[in-house]
């Protein structure tokens, strides 16, 4: 049996409470800046970049949290994604034990795992071997207690692999191949449905016809991951793009799906629902109408039965300096599975540019919600970090 060492590096943590509670509206939503939150940071490091825990997954086994994200160095590149290309980037993962109060950092490249293929935001790693893909001949028990599955890809029109693990993330088995599905190229990132044992979805995204990104599809797989089909596309191919869907089971044959999606200047969240357990979709009102320069959903269906969206706002930065706009991390509700959702909930507003959001969410054993995200803002200066945020949803009928 292999035997892993698992490389933590210290946690950081800081708090904030009272940012500043309004109630103001925009557009056909009202707002309310959340007061009483807690904010941490999962991961930060002076002259380094960490990124995009929405390309990467999280999980949750009651109180323990797991959480993907990238590490890279530090690059001013103006408003772009302030990671050096020059220099490698790190799939990494944070662990909580207490529910997202404190946090450690292990690098699964150290122990053979995640190490992803080929050049996406800046260049691949050489510190570690490189993983060749396998061939998925054992099927996948979906329903293993320590089950956890992440997807990856290498572009916007690449190839996507995924890794599994039975142990809370602490070896990983893979990479495996995704098919193309007959697409010019898949784009896949974490967000997937089991069904038993044998049975999943992933809910993934491909390149349009015409090579650039992209549309989202359903694929599933009824034999452990041996092999895998395309179930159906969400939605017709955009004119824009529709990317990074995230999606919650809401019965055995109910599913909702929300989307980032652009079209013209507009940036928004589409709402997708499937009564027929992913066969067919049917297009609801937009979960969130404007996310500034665009942020991916993330959502989790709560212990009540509610849905809890979160996605980041993206900001210029001249509309912060003006005051005009900020860059946050927002939330909404909704109790009637996706048809209409809550007021915006702000959960912070703090960011000082428009390298922000890429949430995942998950909820606690005692009900409190932590959204992980990453984020800049002035107190801690130029450096991207991760950062979670700790806050109690309204009771159902408050919202």
């Amino acid at each position: 049996m292999l035997i892993v060492k698992v490389y933590f590096m210290k946690y950081f943590k800081i708090l904030w409470l009272g940012l500043f509670p309004v109630t103001i509206s925009s557009g056909l939503f009202a707002q309310e800046t959340v007061k009483d939150v807690e904010h941490v940071k999962v991961y930060y490091e002076a002259g380094m970049y960490g990124g995009w825990p929405a390309n990467n997954g999280i999980w949750i086994w009651g109180n323990e949290i797991l959480v993907g994200f990238s590490k890279g160095y530090y690059k001013d590149l103006g408003a772009k994604h302030n990671i050096d290309r020059d220099k490698p980037e790190l799939h990494m993962l944070a662990r909580s034990m207490d529910g997202g109060n404190t946090w450690k950092v292990e690098d699964p490249g150290k122990t053979g795992g995640l190490v992803p293929h080929g050049y996406f935001m800046a260049k691949p790693r050489t510190d570690v071997p490189q993983q060749q893909v396998e061939l998925q001949t054992e099927s996948i028990n979906f329903q293993h207690p320590g089950f956890a599955l992440t997807a990856r890809s290498n572009s916007d029109a690449g190839e996507s692999r995924y890794w599994y693990s039975y142990d809370k993330g602490h070896h990983w088995r893979g990479p495996f191949a995704l098919p193309g599905f007959g697409t010019p190229g898949t784009a896949a990132r974490t967000d997937y449905i089991t069904d038993g044992k044998d049975k999943c979805m992933l809910f993934i995204t491909a390149a349009k016809s015409n090579g650039k990104e992209g549309r989202v599809l359903c694929v599933k797989t009824s034999d452990g991951g041996r092999h895998w089909s395309l179930q159906s596309w969400i939605g017709e191919e955009p004119v824009g793009y529709a990317i990074m869907p995230a999606s919650v089971l809401i019965s055995d044959h109910e599913i909702l799906v929300t989307v980032r999606q652009k079209e013209g200047d507009n940036s928004f969240i589409s709402s997708w629902s499937s009564v027929d357990n992913g066969n067919s979709w049917k297009q609801l009102k937009n979960a969130a109408d404007d996310t500034g320069i665009g942020n991916p959903p993330a959502m989790v269906r709560m212990k009540d039965g509610r849905i809890c969206l979160v996605y980041g706002y993206r900001a210029d930065a001249e509309s912060i300096q003006h005051k005009s706009k900020t860059s946050d991390i927002r939330a909404r509700i909704s109790s009637d599975n996706g048809k209409t959702w809550s007021k915006e909930y702000i959960l912070r507003n703090d960011g000082s540019g428009q390298d922000i959001g890429y949430p995942r969410v998950v909820q606690r054993p005692d009900g409190k919600i932590v959204a992980v995200y990453y984020f800049m803002d002035d107190q801690t200066g130029r450096e991207r970090y991760i950062g979670a945020t700790i806050w109690s949803p309204p009771p159902s009928g408050k919202e």
